[in-house]
Order: C-alpha cells, then structure tokens, then sequence
C-alpha cells in the first residue's frame, strides 16, 4: 500500500524510517496560526490534521500521516525559535518548570481517518545563563519546539521525562502511529 508522509521534518522522517514501511516524503503547505481561543492540544490535532489532508487531496489511495507537535508553557503555546536569542529567551522562561508537549499524528486516505496524541511532560532543571547559552550555542536547536533536541545534548537540561511514547517528543509518536498503521492494514512486526 502507499503511504507517505506529510512533512519534510528530517526528525520525523528518521522516526518513521525505524518502521521500515516503505514510504515518501511531500511538503503540506498549511497555515499554522493559532485559532482564537484554541488549546495547544487541539491545535496540534488541528494542524496533523490538516497536513495528512492536504496531501491526502493530491494523492488518491494513499495513506498520508501528518504530525504535528506543540509545546505548552503556563496554556501558551511555544513555537520554534528560529533564532539564538528566541532560543534562549525560551529556554530561561522553561528554567526550572514543566513544560507540556502535544504531538499530534493523524493517517488519513480518501476520508478516512484515525488519529492520536501523545502528552508529554518534561520538567526542567534550574538552568543558569551561561548554561543556556552553551547548551544553545553547541546544538542550535532553532528548528525545535521549546528550543532542545532530547535526542541530543538537551536530554542534560531535564530532571525528568514524563511520556507514554518516547519517540513523540522527537516529533512523530511512533506506537500511535504503528496502531494505526495496523489499523489500515500495513503489516508490522
């Protein structure tokens, strides 16, 4: 069956590649603004949503997964920094608090859908200036929610690690996934 992934995201495309479901890779072009009144969680749900349709629409008979993921400080969403200075503003605001992550993952083909999120939460030591700044000048995590790579470097800044998939925090959760990917009829292991 083809499937293809929603997302040009190099962290989610070495996540799915662990399923080794033969797969391929388009970029959805969705609008991510915040709704008016809308959680973090639906919002990710929102968005995985939106991208597995997107590329669902140009691909006939083709299972599409989107994802999605969200980080939350205080309800406020964190987005990706984009830069060194966003970087270590959001790192100092994350300092010694708990941050909630939603990652959405969505598989959708001619209408059907199933879909799933994972919460988890990842409770920050109490970090000084200059080990943010060295923590951002050796990894430059601007490309990632809430300004880490827990596969990296960043797994130093935790105290902690709450989660029921620990592949979600990187971006893709891959036992949701793996669910509905049985669920559609793909065989895994």
């Amino acid at each position: 069956m083809p499937l293809m992934l929603a997302s040009t995201s190099r962290y989610r495309r070495e996540l799915l590649e662990r399923l080794r479901v033969p797969f391929h890779i388009a970029r959805p072009e969705v609008d991510e603004t915040v709704l008016a009144s809308e959680s973090v969680a639906d919002m990710a749900t929102r968005l995985a949503r939106a991208k597995a349709e997107a590329i669902a629409r140009q691909h006939p008979g083709t299972w599409v997964i989107g994802s999605d993921q969200a980080a939350e400080l205080d309800g406020q969403p964190l987005g990706k920094p984009g830069h060194r200075e966003a970087a270590i503003a959001q790192l100092a605001a994350m300092s010694g608090r708990q941050v909630r992550f939603h990652t959405a993952a969505c598989l959708v083909r001619d209408g059907e859908t199933l879909d799933a999120q994972d919460v988890t939460t990842v409770r920050f030591r109490s970090l000084s200036a200059a080990e943010i700044e060295r923590y951002v000048d050796a990894e430059q995590p601007f490309d990632c929610a809430g300004s880490f790579k827990s596969e990296g470097l960043g797994i130093a800044l935790f105290d902690a690690i709450e989660s029921s998939d620990p592949t979600a925090l990187v971006g893709l959760p891959l036992i949701a996934v793996s669910r509905m990917l049985r669920e559609a009829g793909f065989d895994l292991p």
